[in-house]
């Protein structure tokens, strides 16, 4: 590449903020472009907050991913003085099959991370706002907790803005075929086009409508619902002051955080959703999605069996089909990267993927395996 590169980064969520910063700091020059701004309510970076993790089973690669990410979170609240990490803590609740959590168990040692390891008594002791009846043991990550994330996407923005990238709020055209090996422009909705030395395409669930051949179905967008329920005036039981981040393996995979900066209880399912198309998608909550997170709200936290519903809200995740990021250069163009497949645990990673990124594109380096397209049966 020239001294001075020209990148051109599509989407401004957690992937492409953060690749765009680094980028810029490591000298390119960086057009990032966004059809709604980042964070907007179409995005899977959209939304209030988002839980920050590194128990991951047996994928060490996502452990020591998140550990980097959380130092370069609190380093970035401490450059940009703003508040976007809350620091208490993971509850993961184990029932009956605990494979997930023990294989997570030496790999976590072995990064570094601080954890206890909780019998059920312990966790029902600690937590006895929790229903912990077959809860036979426990981790509990206390460096994990939960970011905000539509202000974290702002905050990414405003510093590529401050260190020199530039920003345009327009829609990226599909890319036509490469001419050679390489891409020279992209064509903007307004009409103008974006010639640049590379391009990385970090469009979250629109990754696969823009390329078809290549991506397609595997990044395969599914509707998530989330709502957010209202605790008794004044009790302190259920906020982030009591209980921290709590992830729920029983059935099936169940997660929540209390307090949310005064929005309310989060509750979700992790399940995966029907297909969804992000772009013209109603996001009107589904009576059984809402049955379904009231049950189990009364079965976990049974004071809260009550509790009004405050928001809803209906979001995305992006798949890939064993749920690994994808990070790898196009096919047929090099300088081409695609950069998606979050399948819901992307956001917390943004830091660490972007820093990542950033060098591959500049020094031209070959991806960690696990995210290479190659992997997928052609």
């Amino acid at each position: 590449m020239k001294q001075k590169p020209h990148v051109v980064v599509v989407g401004a969520g957690a992937f492409g903020g953060w690749t765009a910063l680094y980028l810029t700091r490591r000298g390119a020059r960086v057009t990032l472009v966004d059809a709604w701004g980042p964070g907007n309510s179409r995005a899977s970076s959209g939304g209030e907050t988002r839980v920050i993790r590194a128990t991951y089973g047996p994928r060490a690669v996502y452990t020591h991913l998140a550990l980097r990410a959380l130092a370069l979170w609190q380093e970035h609240e401490r450059r940009w003085q703003r508040h976007l990490f809350h620091p208490i803590g993971v509850l993961w609740l184990v029932e009956d099959d605990d494979t997930y959590e023990q294989a997570a168990l030496p790999i976590l040692k072995q990064a570094g991370a601080r954890f206890e390891q909780l019998s059920g008594a312990e966790t029902a002791k600690r937590y006895p706002q929790i229903n912990c009846e077959r809860v036979r043991w426990a981790i509990f990550e206390q460096d994990g907790g939960y970011l905000t994330a539509r202000r974290a996407c702002a905050a990414v923005l405003d510093a590529v803005r401050a260190e020199g990238g530039a920003y345009r709020q327009l829609a990226v055209q599909p890319p036509a075929a490469p001419r050679g090996s390489t891409l020279g422009a992209v064509q903007l909705s307004d009409g103008s086009a974006l010639v640049a030395d590379a391009f990385v395409f970090a469009c979250g669930p629109w990754l696969g409508s823009l390329f078809p051949d290549v991506i397609g179905d595997r990044v395969r967008p599914t509707r998530q619902e989330v709502f957010f329920f209202g605790t008794p005036p004044g009790d302190r039981r259920f906020t982030e002051e009591a209980l921290p981040v709590w992830a729920d393996h029983a059935n099936h995979f169940m997660y929540g955080i209390p307090g949310n900066e005064w929005r309310g209880f989060k509750v979700a399912d992790d399940a995966r959703g029907p297909v969804f198309d992000p772009t013209v998608g109603e996001r009107l909550p589904s009576p059984e999605a809402l049955r379904s997170a009231r049950d189990y709200l009364a079965f976990r936290f049974p004071a809260l069996k009550e509790a009004p519903l405050l928001e809803a809200r209906v979001c995305q995740y992006e798949n890939s089909p064993d749920e690994h990021f994808i990070i790898d250069r196009h096919p047929g163009a090099e300088n081409v990267w695609l950069v998606g497949g979050g399948s819901g645990h992307g956001f917390k990673h943004g830091p660490a993927v972007g820093e990542l990124v950033a060098g591959l594109v500049l020094t031209g380096q070959a991806p960690d395996p696990q995210f290479r397209l190659s992997r997928f049966p052609k």
